[in-house]
C-alpha cells in the first residue's frame, strides 16, 4: 500500500529539487544530507580534530550552562536540528541541577534518527518528559501541545550559517513565532577567524566531509529515482571572502546527465557544480543586526576568544 504522506513530502522534495537544478548555479538544500547515513556521518565529522566548531562551542557550553540556565529558568528545552542531541546533556544536566527540568523536545528532519537519540535520552533523563518532533524548520514547525513554559529554544552548531542574510531572518522569524514571552533563544554561532582554519574544518584528511556530501546523492537517488553516479562528483570547499562564508560544491568529473522521475534530465558539463551547502561567519554588529531584523532582543554574548565562536541568548522583542 503506498503511503501518502510519504509521496506529499516526495513531491515537495522534488519540486525543491528542480528548482535548484535549474538555476545557474546549481545548488540543493543541506536538509536533503539528513537521512540516517547522512546524520551518522555528520556526528563523525563532529569528532574530527579539523572540525574546531563542536569542540569550541562544547567547552563553550560547560561553561556557561548554569549561567544560562539561571538567565532563563527554562522548564522546557526545545533543540532544533538536534541531531544525536550530544550537546544536549551539557544544558538538561544544568536544567536537572537547576530542579527546571520537564521536558526535551528535540526537532529534526531525519525521523529515523531523531528517534534513535531520543530513545537514548529517555534512558539517561526517566524523570523528563521526551517528545521527539520530525519537522523540516525551513517550513515552520510547532512545539509539542502543552510544553512547560518558559522554554529555551536552542539552535546550536551555527546551523544557521546555513542560510544567507535573509533566509537566516525568515528562520529566525518562523522559530520566535513558535516563541512566548519569558521564551528564549540560544543561538551558536562561527566566528570569522583565518581562512586556512576555516578551510580545514570542511576538507577533512579522512574523506569524511567528502563521504557526506556525496550522500545527497545517494538520499536523491533513494528518494525520488534519480541516477546520480556519487563517485562522478567531486568534493569542493572553499571560503568567499566577498561573502564571508565557506560553499561546499559538489563538482562533476565529466559530461554527464542526470535523470530524475518527473522532471527534465539535468545536464552536467565537465566540471560544472552544484552548491550544497553555505556557512556564514559572522561577527558581532552582523549578528545583533541579524537578530534586530527578526525581533529578537540579544540579552548575553558568551565567547571564548582563543576558538572563535559564540553563543548567543535573545528573548522575542516586545
Amino acid at each position: 500500500m503506498a503511503d501518502p504522506m510519504r509521496d506529499t513530502r516526495n513531491s515537495g522534495m522534488l519540486d525543491e529539487v528542480r528548482e535548484g537544478l535549474s538555476r545557474r548555479q546549481k545548488e540543493l538544500s543541506p536538509k536533503f544530507f539528513y537521512d540516517h547515513r547522512g546524520s551518522e556521518l555528520f556526528e563523525a565529522i563532529t569528532a574530527l580534530p579539523e572540525y574546531y566548531l563542536t569542540r569550541a562551542e562544547r567547552a563553550l557550553l560547560h561553561a556557561r550552562a548554569a549561567e544560562i540556565e539561571r538567565a532563563t529558568e527554562a522548564r522546557a528545552l526545545v533543540e532544533l536540528g538536534a541531531g544525536s542531541a550530544d550537546k544536549t546533556r551539557i544544558l538538561l544536566d544544568a536544567m536537572v541541577a537547576h530542579g527546571s527540568a520537564e521536558m526535551y523536545a528535540p526537532v529534526d528532519v531525519s525521523e529515523s534518527f531523531l528517534a534513535d537519540s531520543a530513545a537514548r535520552l529517555a534512558g539517561e533523563y526517566p524523570s523528563l518528559t521526551i517528545t521527539p518532533v520530525v519537522a523540516d524548520l525551513t517550513a515552520g514547525f510547532a512545539p509539542p501541545a502543552g510544553m512547560p513554559r518558559p522554554a529555551l529554544f536552542a539552535f546550536l552548531g551555527s546551523t544557521i550559517g546555513n542560510f544567507n542574510s535573509m533566509a537566516a531572518v525568515r528562520l529566525l522569524t518562523r522559530i520566535r513565532a513558535a516563541m512566548r514571552p519569558g521564551d528564549s533563544l540560544l543561538l551558536g554561532a562561527d566566528l570569522r577567524k583565518e581562512i586556512a582554519r576555516i578551510e580545514a574544518a570542511y576538507n577533512d584528511s579522512g574523506g569524511v566531509t567528502a563521504e557526506f556530501n556525496r550522500n545527497m546523492l545517494v538520499v536523491l537517488n533513494r528518494e525520488l529515482g534519480a541516477d546520480f553516479h556519487p563517485d562522478a562528483f567531486a568534493h569542493q570547499a572553499f571560503f568567499s571572502d566577498v561573502d564571508g562564508r565557506i560553499e561546499m560544491h559538489l563538482v562533476s568529473s565529466r559530461e554527464q546527465t542526470v535523470h530524475i522521475p518527473g522532471m527534465p534530465p539535468v545536464r552536467f558539463a565537465d566540471g560544472e557544480s552544484i552548491r550544497t551547502e553555505i556557512s556564514c561567519k559572522y561577527d558581532r554588529a552582523g549578528l545583533e543586526s541579524m537578530l534586530e531584523r527578526a525581533s529578537y532582543r540579544l540579552t548575553h554574548w558568551y565567547e571564548r576568544d582563543e576558538d572563535g565562536y559564540a553563543l548567543i541568548l535573545a528573548v522575542p522583542a516586545t
